[in-house]
């Protein structure tokens, strides 16, 4: 189902949970890569965990035909020119969509996971450094903790335990695996529960890593559930 932008303030598909759960359903968010849309991650959305009402949104900014960003890049000589403003415009764009997910679908608003691929990784870390009351667990495949978020102080007490997995190629050649392993090291200075990764690929999800995201948002939700019925 494509839900459009006069009823909620990003486009979005939603596979609606397979298998039942005691009170309202868990929530998975999946956030594309810079140039794609909606229909990428969500193809990976029948390999994940059944409990799920699965929603991937089509980023606000359009670049191309049936292409679309979190926040515009330049690629000059130099390197790589991010729009900062615009990133965190869309950065503050993404708790009110939650909050409308929320409401129009009736999930659990404790247990909002974020899995984002490349770009959509760096806006998931995004919304856990700045907003991680919202978040329950995050996916971060092949991204990146942008320089910004690195820099800002965050509500380390309120990260406390969050679960985070960290994907990454070690062939990637758009994001080259260091950003992977020093996102590693700095979660690593935070209190949140860190699973690290790395697979013989490229910039992309593999069956490999597909089966481990799968699983570990398994267990996650496990833990979730049997500590909510304490």
């Amino acid at each position: 189902m494509i839900m459009n932008t006069q009823n909620s303030s990003l486009v979005h598909v939603v596979q609606a949970p397979r298998e039942r759960v005691p009170g309202k359903p868990p929530l998975l968010l999946l956030l594309h890569g810079f140039g794609s849309n909606e229909q990428d991650l969500f193809s990976l959305a029948p390999y994940l965990d059944k409990r799920f009402l699965c929603v991937s949104a089509r980023a606000p900014v359009a670049i191309g035909a049936g292409a679309y960003c979190w926040f515009n890049l330049e690629f000059t000589p130099e390197g790589i020119n991010a729009d900062l403003e615009q990133a965190q415009r869309t950065l503050e764009m993404l708790p009110v969509f939650i909050d409308e997910l929320i409401e129009a679908y009736e999930v659990d608003a404790s247990c909002v996971y974020l899995a984002g691929f490349s770009q959509g990784a760096m806006m998931s870390y995004g919304l856990l450094l700045t907003r991680p009351e919202l978040i329950a667990g995050v996916v971060a495949m092949s991204g990146r903790v942008p320089d910004v978020l690195l820099e800002q102080t965050h509500d380390v007490k309120a990260l406390d335990g969050t679960p985070v997995l960290v994907t990454h190629g070690i062939y990637d050649p758009v994001l080259p695996v260091e950003h992977g392993r020093e996102a590693n090291k700095y979660l690593g200075t935070l209190p949140v529960e860190l699973s690290y990764r790395e697979y013989p690929m490229g910039h992309e999800v593999n069956a490999e890593s597909l089966r481990d995201v799968t699983v570990w948002l398994g267990k996650t939700l496990d833990a979730k559930c049997a500590t909510k019925e304490k």
